[in-house]
């Protein structure tokens, strides 16, 4: 279709004008994840917690849609209809609903480079991507509840991580600087927080992983880890030591 050939309201959806001709910002993005209920805030909802950090250190403002999953939100066609796996979370943004943390935080990278969370170099790139990958696909899905509550092993969640991080320790010895990409942030410290909240949640003796512990520490420090625990959510329940 050529331009001339669009309407009127077309042409000003696609140039974010109002009907006197001016500009008006773009929507903003509406990111949905699972309500911070006492059992939600208990399991953290690492892929959450993640795109939250993600948008915080860029610097994207976004509005945050609580979806009760204990109330069973996500199971209802409107919910379907953006997130057929019915899954948390689902962003709203650029007119798309994203899926999968993984997938999010791809394309926010690309699509909002700056500040950056990948760095420049292709192989560096790839380092800070498997250390990715071993959290997001060989770490927390094994441990995830959905898989724990068909486990008989008491000590399921505690094995796994703690054999993900043993990996992820011997990894940092060769990657890490302040952060697990040396000295900037990258998608790794991203997805590294939530899973240490994880680990201290299924009682793994950290203090065999010092360097883990050390980013962790530093990293809880920062602003935009903090805004995206589970705590500081807007719905989120006082729940003593938690």
């Amino acid at each position: 279709m050529e331009k001339e050939d669009l309407t009127k309201e077309q042409l000003r959806t696609l140039q974010n004008c109002d009907e006197s001709g001016l500009r008006t910002p773009p929507p903003r993005l509406e990111l949905l994840t699972s309500s911070m209920t006492p059992h939600i805030q208990r399991t953290n909802r690492n892929k959450n917690w993640r795109v939250r950090t993600a948008l915080n250190f860029k610097g994207i403002e976004y509005d945050t849609r609580p979806v009760n999953l204990k109330k069973g939100e996500h199971n209802t066609p409107e919910y379907e209809n953006l997130n057929p796996l019915k899954l948390v979370p689902t962003l709203i943004i650029d007119g798309q609903a994203l899926t999968q943390s993984v997938a999010i935080l791809e394309y926010l990278e690309e699509t909002r480079p700056e500040p950056a969370l990948l760095p420049k170099n292709p192989i560096d790139r790839a380092k800070v991507r498997a250390i990715v990958q071993s959290i997001a696909s060989d770490i927390q899905p094994i441990q995830n509840l959905r898989v724990v509550k068909h486990s008989k092993q008491d000590d399921w969640g505690n094995y796994w991580i703690t054999s993900g991080f043993r990996a992820i320790e011997k990894h940092l010895k060769e990657t890490s600087g302040d952060y697990c990409f040396g000295d900037s942030i990258t998608l790794a410290d991203v997805f590294l927080v939530p899973q240490v909240y994880n680990a201290n949640r299924y009682q793994v003796d950290l203090t065999e992983f010092p360097i883990i512990q050390k980013i962790n520490a530093r990293l809880n420090e920062l602003q935009a880890f903090r805004d995206a625990h589970p705590s500081n959510q807007i719905d989120c329940p006082l729940i003593p030591g938690v």
